[in-house]
């Protein structure tokens, strides 16, 4: 199968582009190395859209774009992992809540916070196309790692079905050619983003065993603010 075919399985799994009919469709666990160059298409998105308009309106707008690019999948995955891991109950009944499309107060909290953060962010920042194609594959880049290194709880799903090892190289190689483009401020907003992703990789280790689609669409978009609120405070420090 050919490398197009898996980017274009990644593009079609990750987000709401259309790619045309692929055929015979490649193996979700091979093209995994595609899905932080997914993250170019919600960036081009989100930076057109704050590109258009600039300030708080912007930030709301280019998350917007982002969230229709994506068709709301990650965030949809940060709700239900809210509402699983924080709502006290045993591992088996936190898979539960997870799997529910009801989404509950520690979901709707994370929601707004995933909104409102980067909508402050980008105002304060007035970031680039380059920081928005960082933040954009970085956080996919975060995903892809945990999926590596966090085994799948479910017996489906995206956990399971795109597990295996290797594939992180061309995703940290875009990062780092990106990381250059945005500047010096890239490196400690990379820093933050790799230790949120960790800490909510070690979180649904430890109390649901693993983890799940709904974890990683949760490491993508927890990454993701971490990223812009860096930014932001390093840009209003200079």
């Amino acid at each position: 199968m050919s490398r197009l075919d898996e980017l274009r399985l990644a593009v079609t799994f990750l987000t709401r582009v259309p790619v045309g009919r692929i055929d015979p469709l490649p193996d979700m666990g091979s093209a995994r190395w595609a899905f932080p160059l997914a993250g170019v298409l919600p960036g081009l998105a989100a930076w057109a859209a704050f590109a258009a308009v600039g300030g708080a309106l912007g930030g709301a707008l280019a998350v917007l774009a982002a969230v229709l690019v994506t068709g709301g999948l990650h965030h949809d995955g940060l709700a239900d992992t809210a509402d699983g891991l924080w709502s006290g109950r045993d591992p088996a009944r936190m898979l539960e809540i997870m799997r529910d499309s009801t989404v509950g107060s520690w979901g709707a909290l994370a929601l707004v916070l995933a909104v409102a953060l980067p909508t402050l962010a980008m105002a304060r920042a007035a970031p680039g196309l380059a920081a928005f194609l960082l933040i954009g594959v970085a956080s996919r880049a975060a995903m892809l790692a945990v999926l590596q290194a966090v085994p799948p709880v479910r017996p489906d799903g995206l956990g399971r079905s795109a597990t295996g090892r290797g594939g992180l190289w061309p995703g940290l190689a875009l990062t780092a050619m990106l990381a250059v483009w945005t500047g010096a401020a890239a490196l400690a907003a990379l820093v933050v983003m790799a230790l949120v992703a960790m800490l909510l990789a070690r979180v649904a280790r430890a109390r649901i065993g693993g983890q799940t689609g709904d974890v990683l669409g949760a490491v993508q978009v927890a990454s993701e603010v971490a990223g812009w609120v860096t930014l932001a405070t390093l840009a209003g420090s200079g």
